[in-house]
């Protein structure tokens, strides 16, 4: 068995233009002072990361990696979350992702995915000559606005999409191999890889490359209603990363898995902080170190409540808590008598 490491945080949600959140040096310096070992990257964000210049450059990915370092903070993983989600998107979500692209390349949906391929290869680079061997992503999503199949979906709809998004994805996933690195999507809502069926359909479609992963977070399934645990088994050798974050689902006679479109502080679904809600870490980490998961466990803070520092800061202490050393020997070690092929052979009765 494997210790999981940790804690980390991911910091997409801390990244300001405030002090310390607005530089790689103060804002790894305050993830120390919280109590992390580690942090994610968001790959997109320019105050903190120089994509562009990490692809290109071991020196640079060099000089941060030290400057972590200089605080006792390792970089675990880059995130190409936003991305990720530009290589397939459907007409339907033009305008609402639209921001997450280069200015350049807004409006047209054909020079938007391109730079997007472009950016998570430059990231699956940057990766490499960071040492890191897993990288963050959404699949993006061509099929979800159909997930509820009403009106009755054609015959074959579902299956084009999932060919196009495997084919987006394929020379992507042959760039990871060739840099070492998997791609691990988060399994979400809103993305055509959404849960384990999902997952599966793509996976298929890629060939079953080595490459493709998963981000396993547990907040997104319980949101569900899927069995989280189970599902830790069940793809144990595909999860490759794992984001600590709670959630709560409270259903009513009013509202459901869907919320009725209220805001996120209103839905009978919600993400908390962690040990604010509902989800059994103490399950998953059970689960997790029985598996020989020995990556990192990075705190993703959302929270319709609670201050993201606070959060932070709570986060920390309930990861490292959650943490399992795992033993190198059995609690019944002391009652071994010692064994060999013939006390076996006498205990069973062969040789009388």
């Amino acid at each position: 068995m494997k210790t999981i490491q940790g804690p980390a945080l991911f910091l997409a949600q801390f990244a300001a233009d405030e002090a310390p959140f607005n530089s790689w040096d103060t804002i790894t310096r305050w993830a120390a002072d919280c109590g992390y070992k580690g942090v994610q990257v968001p790959s997109w964000d320019a105050r903190l990361f120089d994509l562009d210049t990490a692809a290109e450059s071991q020196t640079y990915c060099d000089d941060f990696i030290g400057q972590a370092a200089e605080h006792g903070i390792s970089v675990t993983e880059l995130s190409t979350h936003l991305q990720g989600q530009l290589v397939a998107v459907h007409p339907a979500y033009d305008l609402a992702f639209d921001g997450f692209a280069s200015p350049g390349v807004r409006g047209n949906p054909a020079a938007r995915q391109a730079w997007a391929v472009d950016q998570v290869k430059k990231a699956l680079s940057a990766s490499a000559k960071l040492g890191l061997t897993n990288l963050a992503s959404f699949s993006g999503a061509l099929a979800w606005p159909y997930v509820y199949p009403w009106p009755q979906r054609p015959a074959g709809l579902v299956e084009c999409a999932f060919d196009e998004l495997a084919k987006r994805w394929r020379p992507i996933l042959d760039h990871a191999e060739e840099n070492g690195v998997n791609i691990c999507y988060e399994i979400h809502p809103g993305e055509d890889l959404h849960d384990g069926v999902t997952f599966e359909m793509f996976l298929e479609r890629v060939d079953n490359h080595a490459r493709c992963n998963m981000l396993y977070d547990p907040s997104h399934y319980l949101l569900q209603c899927l069995d989280y645990l189970d599902n830790i088994d069940i793809y144990k050798d595909r999860i490759k990363m794992f984001h600590v974050k709670d959630a709560e689902f409270n259903p009513s006679g009013r509202q459901g898995v869907y919320s009725g479109y209220q805001p996120w502080v209103d839905r009978a679904g919600r993400f908390r902080s962690l040990g604010d809600g509902q989800v059994d870490f103490a399950g998953i980490f059970s689960k997790m170190a029985a598996n020989d998961f020995d990556g990192w466990a990075v705190v993703e803070w959302e929270c319709c409540l609670k201050h993201p520092e606070d959060g932070a800061r709570e986060g920390a202490a309930f990861v490292r808590d959650h943490i399992i050393r795992v033993t190198e020997r059995a609690f019944d070690d002391f009652a071994d008598g010692g064994a060999d092929d013939a006390a076996n052979r006498a205990m069973l009765g062969l040789d009388r």
